[in-house]
């Protein structure tokens, strides 16, 4: 039986991977299958099923998108516009970059903002808190000249939205989306997750104990600013449903061919993990010849996965509460329910063997506003560790989950002659085995950056 059959996987792969509590629904041919394993709390558990709240964190960004889209169906916002046009106080380190910045281009991380603000835990948390102290944020690229994930760039979205419909996003978003589709069970804030069953995230410490994470998701008091970006949280069932909502006909919430309009490339991805493009907010997937859209999503100890096959009217969801192996857990989950419900199978790609020369080339450190990447070489392997900088973990006066410790790394096929076609890799171990991403160079083949889970981050120079 299919509800057998993905049980006995689930029960297995949860167990496989250690993780606490874990959720999965598939839609398949109209019908709904759902498989839940083991506790929402090692503390205090219950069993997870299927109206267990898991974070979401960055799956939001669909929804936040959705919205926005219902808004530009009804002619109150046109995404072409510049976004001043909505926040006419918007301001940015470059004003000529805060001018020409479109709302779509927020939509497909195009706007060149770098990924986000470190929130301080001082001062204005709200959205407009956020858009006053844009103009420290980094820009990596000028507007339109290359993807680059930004959670900045959907909170800023979520203010267009306020603006827009001169509501608290949070209002907002239940007038136009959450309400209309009858998504009863996502929500923002603690105060609406905690009277629902939910499922506590946990991070596995270096002793390989795992510790309750706090705070619980993005959910820290007062902070409002990340909730377009990260901020929901939702069970099984209605991810489920909002995948039945993204394959019908807009229920009355935005017309279909606006939905459709979601699903068309806008801008190509290279190397990524995350999809072979981006539509509005969705990753566009080739998945062996059938043509999927997902997002998935990474909190404090907590992963979402959502995976939708429009032309076979299929959709897998799987949620896990721990960190960093409910990355692992969910992405084998989606790999097993494309093979064993639509015969799609994912082709590995193949590292090729160990270049000294390249290696050497690629070495340092690399990172964002809040995060570094650290790639190292032994002389017979290539390594990757990914963490918190430490500055920001001193400054912090809550806990932040561990990084990732040094992974090997694979060169993927290529000339390797400067061009950026040798310049490829994968990880092969670890927490985050399976990313894909790229290095780049600048016009005298000086590798300045890399990209890693869809953002560039940009090579330290050390100081002479």
């Amino acid at each position: 039986m299919p509800q057998k059959t993905l049980s006995d996987f689930v029960e297995a792969q949860a167990k496989e991977f250690g993780i606490p509590g874990v959720a999965v629904g598939v839609l398949l041919d109209g019908q709904e299958i759902y498989a839940s394993h083991g506790v929402t709390s090692i503390g205090n558990p219950l069993p997870v099923d299927e109206k267990t709240l898991f974070h979401l964190a960055s799956v939001s960004k669909t929804f936040t998108a959705t919205a926005l889209m219902r808004l530009v169906a009804e002619g109150r916002v046109d995404l072409d516009a510049p976004v001043r046009r909505y926040v006419p106080e918007l301001k940015l380190a470059d004003e000529r970059a805060a001018a020409q910045i479109t709302v779509q281009s927020l939509l497909n991380h195009t706007a060149g903002l770098d990924w986000n603000l470190i929130d301080d835990g001082k001062g204005d948390r709200s959205l407009a808190g956020l858009v006053a102290k844009l103009p420290q944020l980094p820009l990596i690229a000028p507007p339109g000249a290359r993807p680059s994930y930004s959670q900045a760039g959907y909170n800023l979205v979520g203010r267009v939205i306020e603006k827009v419909t001169d509501l608290p996003f949070e209002q907002a978003m239940a007038s136009l989306v959450l309400e209309p589709v009858g998504l009863s069970d996502t929500v923002y804030g603690l105060t609406e997750v905690m009277v629902r069953k939910f499922a506590v995230g946990y991070n596995r410490g270096e002793d390989g104990d795992m510790h309750p994470a706090r705070p619980w998701g993005a959910f820290k008091e007062g902070a409002r600013a990340d909730n377009p970006g990260g901020g929901l949280a939702s069970s099984v069932s209605d991810l489920l449903r909002w995948a039945r909502f993204q394959l019908g006909d807009g229920e009355g919430v935005v017309p279909a061919s606006v939905l459709h309009r979601m699903r068309e490339q806008t801008v190509g991805l290279r190397a990524s993990s995350l999809g072979d493009g981006l539509g509005v907010c969705w990753f566009l997937h080739d998945l062996d010849g059938v043509h999927g859209i997902g997002h998935g999503g990474s909190g404090n100890g907590q992963f979402a996965e959502l995976l939708i096959v429009p032309e076979r009217n299929f959709a897998v969801v799987s949620l896990a509460n721990l960190g960093p192996d409910g990355y692992s857990f969910n992405q084998s989950v989606v790999r097993w329910a494309l093979d064993h419900y639509l015969g799609v199978v994912e082709q590995e790609a193949e590292p090729v063997p160990y270049d000294e020369e390249q290696a050497r080339q690629i070495v340092g450190r690399y990172e964002i506003d809040a995060m570094c990447l650290d790639f190292a070489t032994d002389g017979t392997r290539v390594t990757l560790a990914v963490d918190i900088k430490p500055e920001v973990r001193e400054a912090s006066d809550e806990e932040m989950p561990p990084g990732y410790p040094a992974a090997a790394i694979g060169f993927l096929p290529g000339d390797g002659d400067g061009d950026g076609d040798g310049d490829e890799y994968i990880v092969t171990e670890g927490g985050l085995k399976g990313q894909r991403g790229y290095f780049s160079r600048d016009d005298n083949g000086a590798v300045i950056g890399v990209d890693l889970a869809g953002r560039l981050f940009n090579r330290v120079v050390e100081a002479p």
